[in-house]
């Protein structure tokens, strides 16, 4: 399949400074400090933004790993045991613009970084999920539509790239 995603990388053209999802610590991010993860490679944010440079929505991309304990029994035994982290993809923020609400936006920036994040994961760096840590209740019934499944006691939830490949392959 295609590589066509509908976000590109965060550059400086970008406006950022009206960014609004009613999220300050989401806001906050964009506006302060996404261009320093970006350039210290601690996370890759990729924009969806109009003909004019402003951003409607963004997402976050970065390595990370799970202590296999974690997950739920049903995971852990189709893996092998000699790994106590497993490598996965965290999907550490994703926002849109108050503006941007009510047009499927949010769910298409979400395929976004599921495409990305399984294209990443087949084609250069192994990652077997993708883990979230939604911010609050309403985030996490907006994973939960897309199956994303809660990790007990950690507040995080998570989607295996098996699960994923069904969407792209």
């Amino acid at each position: 399949m295609d590589n066509i995603y509908i976000t590109n990388v965060l550059s400086s053209t970008h406006v950022r400074e009206n960014f609004d999802c009613k999220k300050e610590l989401l806001n906050g991010y964009i506006h302060r400090q996404a261009s320093q993860d970006v350039k210290r490679r601690i996370s890759a944010c990729f924009v969806l933004a109009d003909d004019d440079k402003i951003i409607k929505g963004y997402y976050t991309l970065s390595s990370s790993s799970i202590p296999r304990d974690q997950l739920p029994l049903e995971i852990i035994k189709k893996l092998p045991g000699s790994y106590m982290d497993l490598p996965v993809t965290l999907l550490g923020r994703l926002a849109l613009d108050k503006n941007s609400f009510g047009k499927g936006l949010g769910e298409l920036l979400l395929l976004d970084a599921l495409k990305r994040s399984y294209d990443v994961s087949v084609h250069n760096v192994a990652s077997m999920a993708i883990i979230v840590d939604p911010i609050d209740g309403e985030a996490i019934r907006f994973y939960e539509k897309y199956g994303f499944i809660l990790i007990p006691d950690s507040g995080k939830m998570f989607l295996t790239m098996n699960t994923i490949a069904k969407l792209f392959d």
